[in-house]
């Protein structure tokens, strides 16, 4: 890729000194910053500092020969397990330092063969971020209490460590690295039984070879990188042994001061969030879409769980019903039972174009099986009579839950289903005291009756399709063979020959990199808001999960990075061992397959209610891990998308409605994460997929349970690589209302993206517009009337921005007083929450509605701060089993003013 011209070399260099804290901050940082200015005086190099980001662009970058990052650090104090299962506190955990576009300009310094200096709090920071983790070379485990300890020098022929000592005696903070790149080539390396630790066992840290790396080397993606654990004290800037060998990691940094050369850049800058649109393209019409298929003509199928089939016609715009199966889609006996089944999954084959064939996974009305079927699509409606069953999965019926459903195809038409578990995490009678609760942990319930509660009769039964993704390979007639590399050959007793992935709870959307077959989805999890590690397991997590080959991942004997649920006899109430995930046991009478089950997998991403340690830039609340496509733009005649985003795999969250974008190595290794379009509101994503024109496409049920939902549609991302139009930030009039004849001053507060002159154009809502060449405008109402005034500024390049429209009432001096306006905030944050996704102000969803919620408590001092605490930590039981997820994030005052607007719905 071509790059701008290379900069011009610096003489003397110049360094640019990084201190920005948002954990804990080193008190030792401001002597540093004065020993960096004193070395840069003495060595003939300038030094310029900061704490502000926005530094971190890339044409300020160009003016720097290296970056120095003293003892900076991400947010501390969130409980994580870590990327490979490890302990809790400050491991794991990282802060959103740098934007998606600072990062990428950060990485295309280094790969312009920019340099860089880390100094020892620089490795607790980014942890979400792997290429950060691989220039640094590692990431914080722990620490001992600072003390003194002996330092042996591995390597004395570097600049940094050529006037150490053999063996350095020192106090500092000996630190404990977890390594994230092996290639690094170590200069100290710390005498472990010099050290007093007393505090902490060092099961978390890693070493290469006998060695404890301290300090390091190495060139890395183009640049050069130098690290020194060492630097807690005041003391150290101040001496002149370590202050050379500071010295000497910044001089390899600056290296030959030769300019930066961006052809060399491997990676494209981040495009600006403003550069996407969201275009909807169907929007009030649909009821509970589930799936969806984009045909080659670019028209999209749809498929609604209560049976309709609707078209969307990319060419008239319009949208109407080509179909309808007759699908089982609540329960007929049970009545409060929310069953999920109906129209669940569906697919076009890749052939469409010439057999006009689609895949639709249902469940029929009249038998007690989910199953996967082919039709045909021809002159505009779904051909029932041209149905081949394909497969059928035997389900228990008038229980909830996990449907999966998700069909995707591979390479060589291989075609993916995804299976729920069909099992029900709620209101299992006749518990013991004690026992773990199947909505919160794992369901491992094997007393007889109690059949529906027991996941090991399905997700880890290697004889059943429940709880599996499945994978077979479609022939011509509607038959199936089995593909090379399942996890059971065909034949295997006791087992399923289509299982390919199995150890699944509700793994509801899948989707297959086109290009290496890697399969990726979305795993729900279960409802434990805590860790209840003696006696039952851990707390629930989602996951995202990629299988590079057929496998066990695990459920419900482990979750998130395999960690263990707890063997417990629901006869005796006794809990039992933890599971080894090395080598798992299903031993229920309800299993019907193999007693030893092949080794589990972890998760690849995974993320709880609270703040997820590793991933905690996933946020808290509710969850409901979804996957989209990973996203190639050169398997298209234009992509939809830029550069940027090729290989990285698409995740959204159906209840948090966020959208991220997952970079991962050539190997398909997890290495950082972004957010897509961030400020952008999706209203419950179901569905995304890319279209044959490149681009992406969005389903979205909508905020609401089993319901039409009004912000339910279909939406298209347009991607604009070109000249942008003028944002508007605010239309405002200094009179809102008053006596005849109004004269009102309107200002318009918008920029342009490229900076261009931009002319005005007001719509005073009285059928005249006027046109001026400044933001403002000085209008005379002269008769009475409510006008809805609005803007439009055009850029001179032709791109216009909208604004919206503030309404005067001209002849008017009285306001009507809005009896709901003193709540209006604490309605406010909650529709900025996941809780519209359970609730309504008036009807029940999957929880109660406000206004329920609002008659049932009384309004004193020690309901309030039973219910704030509530919404704060979730909780379940008052109005059944589903779990009201926490929401960490809100402060107690905050919680309160959504308590209150919900009291005012009742009028207390």
């Amino acid at each position: 890729m071509a790059g701008p011209a290379p900069a011009k070399a610096q003489a003397p260099p110049r360094v640019l000194v990084f201190t920005k804290t948002l954990g804990y901050h080193h008190a030792s940082i401001g002597p540093a910053i004065k020993a960096m200015f004193k070395l840069g005086q003495e060595n003939n190099f300038i030094v310029d500092t900061t704490t502000d980001v926005t530094k971190f662009e890339e044409s300020n970058l160009k003016r720097y020969s290296a970056l120095i990052f003293i003892s900076i650090s991400g947010i501390v104090g969130t409980e994580g397990y870590g990327l490979n299962g490890y302990g809790t506190g400050r491991y794991g955990t990282g802060g959103y330092i740098f934007n998606a576009a600072q990062r990428a300009d950060l990485r295309r310094y280094i790969e312009a063969g920019g340099g860089f200096v880390g100094i020892h709090e620089a490795v607790d920071a980014m942890y979400d971020w792997h290429w950060y983790g691989r220039l640094i070379g590692a990431y914080f485990a722990f620490h001992p209490a600072a003390q003194q300890a002996t330092y042996d020098v591995v390597d004395k022929n570097f600049i940094a460590t050529k006037h150490l000592p053999d063996k350095w005696v020192r106090f500092d903070e000996p630190y404990y690295p977890k390594l994230m790149n092996k290639d690094i080539h170590v200069l100290i390396s710390l005498e472990e039984p010099t050290v007093l630790n007393n505090r902490y066992t060092p099961t978390t840290f890693q070493k290469i070879g006998d060695l404890h790396p301290i300090s390091w080397y190495h060139d890395f993606d183009g640049g050069r990188a130098f690290y020194t654990a060492l630097g807690h004290t005041d003391e150290s800037y101040s001496d002149p042994v370590y202050l050379g060998h500071i010295l000497g990691g910044i001089k390899y940094a600056i290296g030959k001061n030769a300019p930066l050369n961006y052809a060399k850049a491997k990676i494209p800058r981040a495009p600006a969030e403003d550069r996407f649109k969201k275009t909807m393209l169907i929007n009030g019409y649909l009821d509970e879409p589930t799936e969806m298929t984009i045909l080659p003509n670019l028209d999209v199928l749809i498929i609604e769980r209560k049976g309709p089939i609707v078209l969307y016609n990319h060419l008239t715009k319009k949208v109407k019903q080509v179909g309808f199966l007759d699908a089982y889609f609540h329960t007929k006996y049970n009545k409060g039972v929310n069953a999920e089944e109906g129209v669940l999954g569906l697919q076009a084959d890749p052939d469409f174009k010439t057999n006009h064939y689609i895949y639709i996974y249902y469940s029929p009305a009249d038998t007690s099986v989910n199953q996967l079927s082919r039709f045909t699509f021809v002159n505009g409606k779904v051909d029932n009579k041209s149905e081949k069953v394909i497969l059928q999965v035997h389900t228990m019926r008038e229980i909830c839950c996990h449907t999966g459903g998700s069909i995707a195809f591979g390479k060589d038409r291989t075609l993916f289903l995804s299976v729920g578990d069909n099992t029900t995490p709620f209101d299992e009678p006749n518990l013991p005291k004690g026992a773990p609760n199947t909505y919160a942990y794992s369901p491992l319930d094997d007393r007889p009756g109690h059949e529906q509660y027991d996941d090991r009769r399905g997700s880890g039964n290697t004889n059943d399709l429940r709880g599996k993704i499945l994978r077979i390979k479609m022939n011509p007639d509607g038959t199936y063979g089995i593909p090379e590399g399942n996890l059971f050959p065909v034949g295997t007793e006791k087992t399923r020959p289509e299982i390919y992935v199995m150890g699944n709870r509700n793994p509801y959307r899948i989707t297959v990199d086109k290009k290496n077959g890697f399969l990726y989805w979305g795993e729900v999890g279960p409802d434990a808001n805590n860790d209840s590690l003696a006696t039952h397991g851990p707390r629930g997590y989602d996951e995202i999960n990629q299988a590079r080959q057929a496998g066990n991942f695990g459920y419900p004997y482990f979750i998130g990075p395999n960690l263990p649920y707890r063997e417990y006899d629901y006869a005796t109430g006794k809990a039992g061992a933890a599971f080894d995930p090395l080598h798992p046991v299903n031993n229920s009478r309800n299993n019907t397959g193999l007693v030893d089950l092949p080794p589990a997998q972890p998760a690849f991403i995974w993320y709880p209610y609270g703040i997820a340690g590793d991933f905690w830039q996933l946020g808290s609340g509710g969850r409901t891990a979804m996957a989209g496509p990973v996203y190639h733009g050169d398997m298209y005649a234009k992509p939809g998308l830029p550069a940027y985003f090729n290989g990285k795999l698409l995740i959204y969250d159906w209840v948090r409605g966020w959208i991220k974008a997952v970079e991962m190595t050539p190997e398909g290794d997890y290495f950082g994460m972004e957010p897509f379009m961030e400020n952008t509101k999706f209203n419950a994503p179901i569905d995304m997929e890319t279209g044959p024109d490149g681009k992406l496409y969005i389903l979205e049920y909508g905020n609401g349970w089993f319901t039409k939902n009004k912000d339910a549609g279909l939406s298209r991302i347009d991607f604009n690589p070109g000249n942008r139009a003028p944002e508007i930030a605010s239309i405002t009039s200094d009179k809102m209302l008053g006596e005849l004849p109004l004269t009102v001053s309107l200002a318009v507060n918008a920029t342009d993206p490229e900076n261009d002159k931009m002319t005005y154009t007001w719509n005073l809502g009285n059928g005249i517009k006027k046109i001026t060449t400044k933001p403002h405008l000085t209008y005379t109402f002269s008769k009475k009337g409510d006008y809805l005034v609005s803007v439009a500024v055009r850029d001179s390049k032709g791109a216009v921005g909208k604004s919206k429209a503030i309404s005067i009432a001209a002849g008017s001096t009285e306001v009507t007083a809005d009896p709901s306006a003193p709540y209006a905030a604490g309605k406010a944050l909650m529709l900025s929450l996941d809780c519209k996704t359970c609730h309504k102000v008036d009807e029940k969803s999957i929880g109660p509605a406000y206004t329920e919620v609002s008659k049932k408590y009384t309004n004193d001092d020690a309901t309030a701060t039973k219910l704030v605490k509530k919404i704060m930590t979730g909780g379940t039981g008052v109005w059944g089993d589903v779990m009201m997820p926490a929401h960490p994030g809100l402060k107690s005052e905050e919680a309160k003013q959504i308590l209150d607007w919900i009291y005012s719905l009742s009028g207390k």
